[in-house]
């Protein structure tokens, strides 16, 4: 075989979808070692957040959008959720699903003030990465001879990704005045950042599709994808049995 006909061993280390898993893993470990843990606030904003009182609608957008750009953990599940989500109808549908299951916790969970420990909701929430790379590999079906219902999926994790982000809040004491439109502003920020996020996996999703690379590194994409959702949940684990 001629050299430039053979299959390069490494070609899936130059694929987009890896370039894309390499930034995140970056952010994990920058985050892992600032103590910016999954879900978590920034010491600056968390300051703000319990320094300040009255409606504040612009300021807690950004505080929002912030938290979903910079949570990895965010990203990975959707970048799971949308790996083999071709029309914008489908990818509309889930991301809808999930902002709905995470606005529903984030909103209750502050307002009710039922909370558990961040660091079991966090591991969860880091579990959810892997339950979405299994099922993009098709583990569920060769392992219990069916599909589960990947809408309702979606949906019950987005849950827990709310919950986690309102067990964070309610240890800031967040002041009674304006809380209820300071949460819906936050929400809001938080699903503003989270079109943004999305908008760039897509791009870079749309180019990494076009190439005859893709379907031959998507299994190795998704392993990639559970091994940091592991990562994830072991390290939340780490700190509930230690801390």
């Amino acid at each position: 075989m001629a050299v430039a006909n053979r299959p390069d061993p490494v070609s899936w280390l130059k694929s987009p979808a890896t370039a894309l898993v390499a930034i995140l893993l970056f952010f994990l470990i920058d985050g892992a070692v600032s103590q910016v843990l999954a879900h978590g606030v920034a010491e600056g904003d968390k300051g703000y957040i319990q320094e300040t009182s009255g409606f504040l609608f612009w300021p807690f957008v950004y505080l929002g959008a912030k938290h979903m750009v910079t949570g990895y953990d965010h990203l990975l599940f959707l970048f799971g959720v949308i790996f083999f989500l071709y029309r914008m109808k489908d990818i509309s549908l889930y991301v809808t699903l999930f902002a709905v299951g995470h606005s529903s916790t984030l909103l209750l969970g502050v307002l009710t003030n039922v909370s558990v420990s961040s660091y079991l909701v966090d591991a969860i929430i880091g579990l959810s990465v892997v339950y979405k790379a299994l099922d993009n590999m098709g583990a569920y079906q060769r392992w219990f001879g069916f599909q589960p219902s990947t809408k309702a999926a979606t949906l019950i994790f987005g849950l827990f990704h709310g919950f986690g982000l309102a067990t964070k809040l309610q240890d800031f004491n967040m002041s009674p005045d304006g809380l209820i439109g300071n949460l819906v502003a936050f929400n809001i920020g938080v699903e503003a950042g989270q079109l943004l996020a999305l908008g760039a996996i897509l791009i870079v999703m749309g180019f990494w599709r076009k190439t005859s690379g893709f379907w031959r590194h998507a299994y190795a994409a998704n392993v990639v994808l559970m091994t940091l959702g592991f990562i994830l949940a072991g390290y939340q684990l780490v700190g509930f049995f230690v801390v």
